[in-house]
């Protein structure tokens, strides 16, 4: 049952409720997984910072950093997406991609805001399926 709901397309609910959710969690799991992870309860193992990368260079990196992690077998890992106060307008467009992106891809189960810290602002705790292709 989790397997088959693991690799599910998202739904059109499923993408609008990205844009302005704090959090994603794959359908079928447990909300104690999210609790978890917004808890701390995993240790970050690998992060990637995406300041100053336009929105193709960001997607490029998530592809390379995900992919990364998988070989490392890492599975809790976070995203610097940055607050968007150096974009145009100050927008957090990095924020609202990177969110859309992760949603998509079977390998992430759950993903949540970063508590805000000096070295984190504007980013995101990710836990990532073990043994994904």
């Amino acid at each position: 049952m989790i397997a088959e709901v693991l690799h599910a397309e998202l739904s059109i609910d499923d993408l609008l409720a990205i844009d302005t959710a704090d959090s994603f969690l794959r359908t079928g799991l447990p909300r104690t997984v999210l609790r978890d992870l917004r808890r701390g309860r995993w240790s970050i193992q690998a992060h990637t910072d995406l300041h100053g990368l336009n929105r193709h260079e960001a997607h490029e990196e998530i592809n390379r950093f995900l992919a990364e992690a998988k070989h490392h077998d890492k599975r809790c890992v976070r995203i610097v997406h940055g607050r968007g106060l150096g974009s145009p307008g100050r927008t957090g467009v990095l924020r609202q991609l990177t969110k859309s992106w992760l949603a998509r891809r079977r390998a992430v189960l759950a993903s949540c805001d970063a508590p805000a810290s000096a070295r984190a602002d504007g980013a995101l705790r990710l836990l990532l399926k073990a043994g994904v292709d």
